[in-house]
């Protein structure tokens, strides 16, 4: 690897959005034949840097250096053109094309005016052959599995003659096998001297492919480090913000300190979820009264596991049980019906309808307990609506205001009562307080606990160790869709957490076992 001019430096660059802060002072540098990692939580800004190297944004301010020359690319046809390209996490190939079609879209060679198949089928072979794969570039992209779909992204990202090749959380669907495959054609590229800037969470896979990785945070690029002198607890560290030494202190959230009173009953375990890719062995308990944290870094399966449960993704191996018994949830509707509500981690793309009301929003899950023969019940409607704007305090002008009108604290609060007017026995909360203003942060932590206080069961994924640390009765790490530590309240500090994301490492006693032999809190 060439370090001594690099192929692509950013420096300052910056983007707003309506209301948001993208970027702001972001740096990156590749040389050439690097492999660079670029890492960060949700948020980070990641994926609005790609995108302005890529052409598909525009930066505000701030340069862009390429090959040694100022660039500032308008479409995603200048940045190839330029020798950038970017294969995102989903393929943006045409699936009934062939391979070679796919390969050379946009660019066919043509003889006379007509596209010279033989000629477009022998450059999709040599092309592909430099990346060791050996295929039929006759047959349909679809009739190839993930993987080699992938390599022909790469072989169409060759045909340009890129220097450089972003890959967007390319091992996402991957199974080990294929992952390994990527991975050869990635060590080819570099031995080629092309570039590739690595997207990803899985730090295994991190370790194994790229040489530098760029840390960025809250829009900022707040590191950049030689992966081999790098320990993964500091990796995981600046990811988060937080310094190794970093002690558990209470009172950085509106959680108070007293335990919960938790009780001997089982409301939830779930035991060795596993799905393909995804899940390899996630096991959770919660006890009746009890809020469980679900930590873990971006990838590491918190999402799928609670998805899995409210059967809103299927699984292929493992056991669900809900108050004692096990259950074989088909639909989300058979979940509801359990006592189990579900608060997704996006929102706007799961949570809300934008375009209907505060009230349409808020009893959307309830409407069949308030109707007769289709109709519904206004009056009823009315009181579960008028009963929960004013218990949870949400502001709004009235409850036929749309719900795209309010705060994200307001929206979420609308979600929280969708699920509250069904008196359930166990809530899903998943990042509850994520993109919400302080003070509404603070009436949902306050919220949460009182939900707590009253019996209702809590299973909730937070990327905030002090969320997770002051508001949980106990906290279970996952990695790599895997559950690989277990932590009570009492014994957790933000190093035992940090070190168990890091590593799988860390814990006080097996992180499975212990949901069984464990008093729940408040028995003690």
């Amino acid at each position: 690897m060439n370090q001594a001019v690099p192929l692509l430096t950013i420096e300052h660059v910056r983007k707003t959005f309506p209301g948001v802060v993208a970027l702001t002072d972001a740096h990156l540098q590749v040389f050439p034949g690097e492999v660079h990692a670029l890492v960060g939580q949700n948020g980070a800004g990641k994926s609005t840097l790609i995108k302005i190297l890529s052409g598909a944004y525009t930066r505000e301010s701030g340069s862009i250096t390429f090959e040694g020359q100022p660039v500032n690319f308008h479409t995603p046809q200048q940045a190839q053109n330029a020798g950038i390209s970017t294969i995102y996490q989903e393929i943006n190939l045409v699936p009934l094309r062939t391979v070679a079609e796919n390969i050379y879209m946009g660019k066919e060679p043509r003889r006379w005016g007509f596209i010279n198949w033989r000629a477009m089928n022998e450059g999709a072979r040599t092309l592909l052959e430099r990346l060791h794969i050996s295929i039929d570039v006759t047959r349909p992209l679809l009739s190839y599995n993930i993987a080699l779909q992938q390599m022909v992204a790469i072989a169409r990202a060759l045909s340009f003659e890129s220097r450089l090749v972003i890959m967007d959380e390319p091992t996402s669907s991957l199974n080990e096998h294929e992952v390994e495959t990527l991975f050869d054609s990635i060590r080819q590229l570099q031995s080629e001297g092309v570039s590739t800037l690595f997207v990803g969470h899985r730090l295994d896979e991190i370790y194994t492919i790229c040489d530098r990785v760029t840390i960025m945070r809250d829009g900022r690029t707040v590191d950049v480090r030689d992966l081999h002198s790098l320990p993964r607890v500091e990796l995981v560290s600046r990811m988060l913000g937080k310094e190794q030494s970093d002690l558990r202190q209470h009172g950085q959230t509106s959680f108070t300190p007293e335990q919960h009173h938790a009780q001997a009953k089982v409301v939830l375990e779930a035991h060795d979820l596993r799905r393909s890719v995804v899940l390899h062995g996630a096991s959770v308990r919660v006890h009746a009264g009890e809020i469980v944290g679900l930590g873990g870094l971006l990838g590491s399966g918190r999402s799928e596991v609670v998805r899995a449960i409210f059967a809103a993704d299927p699984i292929e191996g493992g056991t669900i049980s809900v108050e004692g018994e096990q259950t074989h949830f088909r639909t989300p509707i058979d979940a509801i019906r359990a006592g189990i509500g579900f608060c997704s981690e996006d929102r706007k793309a799961d949570g809300i309808i934008p375009f209907l009301s505060v009230r349409e929003n808020m009893t959307l899950a309830v409407l069949p307990r308030i109707s007769r023969y289709g109709i519904v019940s206004r009056q009823k409607q009315q009181e579960i609506v008028d009963t929960f704007i004013r218990r949870l305090d949400i502001k709004t002008s009235g409850p036929d205001q749309p719900i795209r009108e309010l705060s994200g604290g307001n929206q979420q609060k609308v979600l929280l009562a969708r699920w509250l007017c069904l008196d359930p026995t166990l809530l899903l909360l998943d990042e509850p307080t994520r993109g919400i203003d302080i003070g509404a942060k603070a009436e949902i932590q306050g919220l949460i606990e009182e939900l707590a206080e009253k019996g209702v069961s809590m299973l909730m994924i937070s990327s905030e160790l002090e969320e997770l640390i002051e508001g949980c009765d106990r906290i279970v790490i996952l990695r790599d869709g895997k559950s690989v530590a277990s932590f009570a309240r009492n014994e957790v500090t933000q190093d035992a957490l940090m070190a168990a994301m890091a590593h799988g490492e860390g814990e006080p006693k097996p992180p499975v076992s212990d949901l069984k032999t464990e008093a729940p809190r408040g028995e003690d």
